[in-house]
């Protein structure tokens, strides 16, 4: 299949299924943008696998993610692996991209390896065991777009560290968001079980719908520790290249915008999942856009639209929070 049409059905999979992210990719330079597009695609044909409420048998499961890593390590050819036409497509394209930018078979390997943890692992004891996971799930996500950004070597190290942050924030505001679809449909609980049994929340609760005063605090407690890497990673924006610097911060404007949305709720993420709309996402980008054209510097943007203050441990909301009850 031509290159371009590889690139098409790259970006419809990112349209479809990341419309939040698919808003800020559109804000990064072209050389990075459809690169971009064949990354999503190929997480997204990786995490459906595994992310089916329908879900085939483990065996089967396990057998499609190795025929993706096969051909995304360059290992088989995609017409030789046993994949759906459009995963062939998506995987092979995204094979040829990492051929081009260097993205070290190690990512590859840690990525699949967390998507295949998923067939047999629903819950992690403490918040380290999820930090273990997340190093396929989101950290090496950060590492490959890196190399899609053609960063030095040396500023690639500076910000590693920054980027792991951000994108552990990312998906840990997806967990947070996302407790009732986990374990309704999935099964799935990926709030550490240290934290729900500190604060007395049992998971019958969380299937019930139960939003006790111990859930809220448990869910409070989960966003103060998601909004500390928040800061960490938004200190590192400075260091990606120029031109990609707001397409990130906007990223990160919008993930951080869904702990708003959870705390106006009082922390109930059980009886409806917190969505946030197009109306949102436009008066965020161009509050984003005022602010950056303004000063150039990513965490004083951050910090002046996001609902993650500067520093401190508590709720304390942004300046743009009486504005927002009107447009969300």
């Amino acid at each position: 299949m031509p290159a371009s049409d590889q690139i098409d059905t790259s970006k419809r999979i990112q349209k479809r299924t990341g419309r939040t992210f698919y808003l800020a990719t559109l804000l990064l330079p072209e050389r990075v943008r459809r690169a971009t597009y064949v990354l999503y695609a190929f997480f997204r044909v990786a995490d459906d696998v595994v992310d089916r409420a329908d879900a085939p048998d483990p065996d089967e499961q396990r057998r499609h993610l190795e025929a993706i890593r096969a051909v995304a390590l360059g290992e088989v050819d995609p017409g030789d692996a046993a994949l759906p036409e459009d995963d062939a497509e998506v995987v092979s394209a995204f094979r040829s991209l990492a051929e081009r930018k260097g993205i070290d078979d190690e990512e590859i390997d840690v990525f699949v390896d967390a998507m295949a943890r998923d067939i047999d692992q629903s819950r992690y004891g403490t918040a380290a065991d999820l930090v273990e996971y997340m190093r396929g799930s989101s950290v090496a996500v950060a590492n490959m777009m890196m190399a899609a950004m053609d960063i030095t070597d040396e500023d690639r190290e500076r910000a590693r560290p920054h980027a792991a942050a951000l994108a552990e924030a990312f998906q840990l505001t997806n967990f947070l968001r996302d407790v009732r679809e986990d374990i309704r449909e999935y099964g799935r609980v990926y709030v550490p079980q240290e934290t729900l049994d500190r604060y007395g929340v049992t998971e019958a609760d969380l299937a019930e719908a139960n939003v006790t005063d111990g859930f809220v605090a448990a869910m409070r407690h989960e966003l103060q520790r998601t909004e500390r890497r928040y800061r960490e990673g938004v200190a590192g924006i400075r260091m990606l290249p120029e031109d990609c610097q707001f397409g990130v911060l906007l990223a990160a404007v919008f993930y951080a915008e869904h702990h708003r949305l959870i705390r106006s709720r009082g922390y109930d993420v059980l009886t409806e999942t917190p969505q946030l709309g197009r109306l949102r996402r436009g008066y965020l980008l161009v509050r984003t856009w005022i602010h950056w054209r303004r000063h150039r510097d990513p965490e004083a943007t951050f910090y002046a639209v996001s609902a993650v203050s500067p520093g401190g441990e508590g709720d304390t909301p942004s300046d743009a929070d009486g504005v927002a009850s009107h447009v969300a």
